[in-house]
C-alpha cells in the first residue's frame, strides 16, 4: 500500500490521538505563546492599575460551570491584579448554575497564594442571591438589603471592611452627604454600589449586560466585563459609547490579561509559566495546538486526495 493509500485510509482514531496530545502537552507544559494585546483589554488593566491602594472593586461571577475554562481565568487574574495592587474587594455570585461554587473555589485558590490577605478586611465574599436584576437595584439603595450576611453567616455590618472609616471631604464618594467646609472630614461605610470604584464581572448570558444598563446607567459605577467569546462582540458598542471602561473577550482576552501582569509584576509570570492551574495562556496554548493539528490533517488530506486523482487519470 502507498503513502497516498495509507493517508487516505487512516484511522480516525490517529487523529483523534494527536488532538489529545495537542490539548494535553501545553496544559502540562506551558508553551507561553505570545498573544496580541487588544485595546479593550489594555484597557481593563490600565483602569485598574489607575487605582489607589485601599480602593474597592466589585467581582461578580456571572456564569456557569460550562463556561469556567473562559471565565475562570479572566476572574482569578482579576483578583490576582487587585490583591498585587492593595485593593479591598467583595466578591458576589449571580448566575443559578454554580456561581456560588465557581465564585468560592476561585477565591479560595487566588486567597491561598497571597496569605497577608486577611479574609473581611481585605476581601469579602458575598455569595449568592437570585434575582440578578431586583439585586442590582438593591445595591444602589443599600448594599445590606441586597446582601444581609456574608456566605459565611456573618452580618456585614459585622466586618471590618464595611465599618465607617473617616474620609477627607476631597475623597467623598456618598451622594447627599453634607459637609460644613473644605478640608474637614466625615465618617462613612460602604453603603452602595456607587461607592465601588468598579465592577468587573466574569458573565455569560445576559447578566454582565445589567451591570452595563443597570448599574452603570442609574448609579454611575464604572464596568470591566468579561464575556466568554461568543458574546463578546455585542460588548464592543458599550465600549464604544464610554459605558465600559474595558473588556477581556474569551479565553484570548484572559491570556492577554495574564501577559500584561506577567510584564507588570515579573513574579506572576513566572507564577503563570510554573502553575499546575489552568490558565487563559495554557488554553491559548492548547487552542493553537489544536488548530495546527486540525490544519495539518486538512492539508495532507487534500495533498493524498489530489495524488490519487492524479493517479486515477493516468491510470
Amino acid at each position: 500500500m502507498s503513502i497516498v493509500d495509507r493517508l487516505l485510509a487512516i484511522d480516525r482514531r490517529w487523529i483523534f490521538l494527536f488532538v489529545l496530545m495537542a490539548v494535553t502537552i501545553p496544559i502540562l507544559l506551558p508553551l507561553g505563546l505570545p498573544v496580541t494585546t487588544t485595546g479593550s483589554t489594555r484597557a481593563a488593566f490600565e483602569y485598574i492599575e489607575s487605582l489607589k491602594p485601599g480602593d474597592i472593586v466589585w467581582l461578580s461571577f456571572d456564569y456557569g460551570p460550562s463556561s469556567a475554562p473562559e471565565n475562570d481565568p479572566m476572574a482569578e487574574g482579576f483578583l490576582r491584579h487587585c490583591f498585587k495592587k492593595d485593593l479591598r474587594v467583595v466578591v458576589c455570585a449571580l448566575y443559578p448554575l454554580g456561581g456560588l461554587s465557581l465564585a468560592n473555589s476561585s477565591v479560595a485558590i487566588v486567597a491561598k497564594e497571597f496569605p497577608n490577605k486577611k479574609y473581611g478586611t481585605d476581601y469579602v465574599n458575598l455569595g449568592y442571591k437570585d434575582g440578578a436584576e431586583a439585586v442590582m437595584r438593591r445595591l444602589g439603595e443599600n448594599i445590606a438589603d441586597a446582601f444581609p450576611t456574608d456566605v459565611h453567616g456573618t452580618p456585614i455590618s459585622e466586618l471590618p471592611l464595611f465599618e465607617p472609616e473617616t474620609v477627607p471631604v476631597e475623597r467623598r464618594t456618598i451622594d447627599r452627604v453634607q459637609v460644613k467646609a473644605p478640608g474637614s472630614e466625615v465618617r462613612m461605610g460602604i453603603r452602595t454600589i456607587g461607592q465601588f470604584k468598579v465592577v468587573f464581572t466574569a458573565a455569560t448570558g445576559l447578566i454582565g449586560e445589567y451591570w452595563i444598563t443597570l448599574v452603570n446607567a442609574q448609579f454611575g459605577t464604572p464596568i470591566i466585563i468579561g464575556p466568554t467569546a461568543v458574546s463578546a462582540p455585542k460588548y464592543y458598542a458599550f465600549i464604544n459609547s464610554g459605558q465600559l471602561k474595558g473588556m477581556l473577550g474569551g479565553m484570548k482576552g484572559a491570556a492577554e490579561y495574564e501577559q500584561l501582569l506577567g510584564r507588570k509584576y515579573p513574579e506572576l509570570s513566572k507564577f503563570y509559566m510554573e502553575t499546575r492551574l489552568f490558565t487563559g495562556t495554557k488554553g491559548m496554548d492548547a487552542q493553537a495546538g489544536i488548530h495546527a493539528v486540525i490544519v495539518l490533517f486538512i492539508f495532507l488530506g487534500n495533498v493524498a486526495f489530489l495524488l490519487a486523482r492524479g493517479r486515477e487519470r493516468k491510470g
